[in-house]
């Protein structure tokens, strides 16, 4: 496993649709390896491979109840609103209000190639939301209640 560069802000790849993983191949699995060990570097709860320069439809999310691995995910389910505050690994020290919604049910495939389903509530299903936008090139800011974010300053650290 290695950790990676988190690509930043105006990386133009940030804003790219990714691809489907049409085959999982040892190097499918290096990279969801990596981009854990990358999330977990920089104390984020997801990552999504652009993130790390790959245009491939891969996400992985910890919000502390162990490692989520979504390959080609898609959301088939969502349930009432919640709002609350968003950061990204890619926009250090930006965060926005942003209403997501409060429940999400997702399709995809583990790193065996099976296909699973996961439901969550509060901040596992912001953290789907917000990880698998990243996958069709969507930042949180594109989502931000008010058209606005702001950046944390030096006096705010």
């Amino acid at each position: 496993m290695a950790k990676r560069t988190i690509r930043l802000r105006d990386d133009e790849i940030l804003r790219k649709h990714c691809k489907v993983v049409k085959e999982i191949t040892p190097a499918i699995l290096t990279l969801m390896d990596d981009m854990a060990e990358t999330m977990y570097a920089a104390d984020g709860v997801g990552l999504a491979a652009p993130q790390v320069g790959v245009l491939k439809r891969i996400v992985v999310i910890d919000v502390g109840d162990g490692l989520l691995e979504m390959i080609n995910p898609e959301i088939i389910d969502r349930k009432g609103y919640q709002t609350g505050e968003e950061g990204c690994l890619s926009l250090p020290g930006a965060c926005a209000e942003v209403t997501r919604p409060f429940y999400v049910k997702a399709r995809a495939m583990n790193r065996d190639g099976e296909m699973f389903e996961v439901e969550g509530e509060e901040l596992l299903a912001r953290a789907i939301c917000h990880e698998l936008d990243h996958l069709d090139g969507i930042l949180y800011i594109d989502r931000a209640n008010d058209g606005t974010y702001y950046e944390a300053n030096e006096d705010d650290e």
